[in-house]
């Protein structure tokens, strides 16, 4: 044993840590090692050998520990503790200075005449957006942004990113690290020539890999890839706090955490501009992906002041680069039918690689935007991938309109490419439609996935595939048949052990405690989407009541015009849809809105804003409640607002609420209002 294990083992592992934390931050993050790899290796080993020697003295947070956690058999939900919110676009300098425009109009409105800004200018990376929490300086959780509210505890594999520090040197009792996850493109280069040597499939591009990385159950597979994150700012905190976004990047940087190098300030648009154009200009030089510079307000005040509109901070912005384009040849224009029975045109097209994509297929919206284009079979056309967007046919290539021997203009089919039927066009419509509403097979997986998806039933483990199976099985047809499915006949299924197949019937199961308005939404009526969903429910309370409504009782819905009201009418009175929703009430789901009407009830003609996490409800559960009782729920504080309901790190809304003298409840005194 060496004299330093004699002495203080204890100190000896401590020291270790510390030194193997700081050669990762050396080679990981500032790509400047101090020392070869057989010395990195020989610390390691030493502290692997201590360990063993002394179990008590292995922590979560050692070196040793990247890769401990076994395979997990599915990913938890979390809340994140603020919101990751998603960012709007400014595309050229035009559309740059009316977001500073539409910025100072704001502030001018708030009382800040005049207002000054400089900001914060940064690489857009085309990764994996994370969550980090650190609390009493140690990694707690990581997570995926999933929808901005709630993500996917991914923190074993976050873990194995040795350019994410465990632990953190004097720091606060809790702050939260907000991250982009990417691949560099030499490690993405070999790791593709690694998976060929040896026979597997390839990615198609650093960001799949990436965010397939992090969504491995198994966090020894996520380990094996050549993953690395650039941390972009702070979200909740505690002990802690910035009055300007460059104080944030700062702090990070010196408590080893990876923020970009590239990062810089600019004190006007002009300067904004020009370093916009030095990233563009320069990408393809980037060991790393990017689409864009995310442009930030740096003041934390002006930040809070701006606010939120929908999902979106008015204090950042995403300049993007010119989209992706390329040119290939257009071999048909095929047509889908849609769920309520639209014929949709897409493009197949020759393979062609886009943005680090091959493209086969894209889309071309409808009728009318296909006439426009005047695009036909057997054209040259470009193809644009903007970001994650599907990829679209924009026009001709320019030599193709004048070629001779074109094709001539593509019309939508006569009969459903589906199941056969004569199709019609309503007067006055730009699309083409299949009127075989019930037995039109295009049409119900349409539905049916719709039916099944998260916002609708979210019925867990049964997604686009496992519709195909069971249509084809002949076992499902329409909605109302899947809750007629039993184990047994699932078990006889490929793909299905008993297991699996119990977990789908509960899962079933489960799903007839979805409220009525996202029943009403998973119906899949024309126009009915999750908000006017919402207020169907509120105004009518009942499936029967709604049925009954005629037009123009309907139109007299929050978000709902005549055309629609009309479309809503017209669905509830089809023989199908009379017949489908009797068999659904029999099989047990919410037809009725819980609690009484609007105006009436504990919590009539209040209104209520919804902040930070709190401890028993989630955010949909005490919207629901608060409905319920007959309150009102909005996503902004103003004089307006009766209540605010404050949970964990609630952020500027609890201040603007103080700052207005609203009154602010929790989570108990929410339900003491409730009751």
């Amino acid at each position: 044993m060496s004299p330093a294990r004699r002495r203080d083992p204890a100190a000896r592992a401590a020291e270790l840590r510390r030194v193997i934390e700081h050669h990762n931050h050396r080679y990981y993050v500032l790509d400047d090692p101090e020392i070869g790899d057989d010395a990195y290796d020989a610390l390691l080993d030493e502290l692997r050998a201590l360990e063993g020697e002394h179990p008590e003295l292995r922590t979560p947070d050692s070196p040793t520990q990247r890769v401990g956690g076994r395979p997990l058999e599915k990913f938890e939900h979390v809340h994140h503790l603020q919101p990751m919110l998603s960012l709007g676009n400014a595309r050229g300098e035009e559309e740059l200075r009316a977001w500073v425009e539409r910025m100072r109009n704001h502030l001018a409105r708030e009382g800040i005449s005049e207002a000054e800004f400089d900001y914060v200018c940064e690489p857009k990376i085309d990764g994996l957006a994370i969550s980090l929490v650190y609390r009493d300086g140690r990694l707690e959780r990581g997570a995926t942004r999933g929808d901005g509210e709630i993500g996917e505890d991914v923190t074993q594999n976050l873990r194995t990113i040795r350019a994410i520090p465990l632990t953190l040197d004097d720091a606060p009792k809790l702050v939260e690290v907000r991250g982009e996850v990417y691949m560099p493109l030499a490690g993405f280069t070999e790791l593709n020539e690694r998976r060929a040597a040896a026979g597997e499939r390839t990615f198609m591009n650093p960001r799949n890999a990436a965010a397939g990385a992090i969504r491995q159950l198994d966090p020894a597979i996520a380990a094996d890839r050549p993953l690395s994150v650039w941390c972009y700012g702070v979200g909740a905190t505690e002990g802690i706090s910035f009055q300007r976004h460059w104080e944030a990047l700062e702090w990070l940087r010196e408590h080893r955490l990876p923020v970009n190098p590239g990062v810089r300030l600019a004190g006007n648009v002009d300067e904004v501009m020009a370093i916009c154009l030095d990233w563009q200009e320069r990408r393809d030089a980037l060991d790393y992906e990017i689409d864009g510079v995310v442009v930030k307000v740096n003041d934390h005040e002006l930040q809070r002041r701006l606010g939120v509109v929908g999902r979106e901070p008015r204090a950042a912005v995403a300049w993007k680069f010119p989209p992706t384009t390329a040119v290939t040849k257009l071999k048909q224009v095929a047509w889908n039918v849609g769920r309520t029975g639209h014929l949709v045109p897409f493009a197949a097209l020759e393979p062609v690689v886009v943005g680090g994509v091959t493209v086969k297929l894209a889309t071309l919206h409808n009728e009318e935007d296909l006439a426009r284009k005047d695009v036909r079979d057997g054209d040259d056309v470009i193809v644009l991938r903007a970001g994650d967007v599907i990829p679209q046919v924009i026009s001709p290539a320019p030599d193709a309109v004048g070629r001779r021997g074109r094709s001539k203009p593509p019309a939508p089919p006569e009969r459903c490419p589906s199941c056969g039927t004569p199709t019609i066009k309503p007067e006055g419509s730009v699309w083409t439609i299949c009127p075989n509403r019930a037995g039109c097979p295009g049409q119900q997986w349409q539905q049916l996935k719709h039916f099944v998806s998260k916002g609708a039933m979210d019925i867990e483990g049964l997604g686009e595939e496992r519709v195909s199976q069971l249509m084809n099985e002949g076992l499902i047809r329409n909605a109302a048949d899947i809750y007629e499915l039993d184990a047994e006949r699932l078990m006889a299924l490929d793909g299905f052990a008993e297991i699996s197949a119990r977990n789908l019937v509960a899962a079933i199961e489960a799903s007839k405690d979805v409220p009525f308005f996202r029943v009403l939404y998973a119906l899949g009526i024309e126009s009915v989407g999750y908000v006017n969903a919402r207020n169907l429910a509120q105004r009518f309370r009942s499936i029967d009541a709604l049925m009954a409504a005629s037009p123009e009782e309907v139109a007299q819905t929050p978000g709902i015009g005549p055309v629609v009201a009309d479309i809503v009418a017209e669905a509830l009175r089809d023989e199908a849809m009379v017949e489908l929703v009797g068999r659904l009430r029999a099989a047990g789901l919410n037809f009725e809105q819980e609690g009484p009407p609007p105006g009436e009830g504990p919590l009539a003609g209040r209104t209520f804003v919804l902040t930070g996490s709190l401890p028993t409800l989630t955010r949909e559960e005490a919207t629901q409640r608060i409905l319920s009782a007959g309150g009102r729920v909005t996503s902004s504080v103003s004089r307006n607002t009766d209540y605010v309901v404050a949970g964990d790190s609630p952020g500027s809304k609890l201040e603007k609420a103080e700052r207005l003298g609203i009154e602010v409840v929790d989570e108990a005194g929410l339900l003491a209002l409730l009751a």
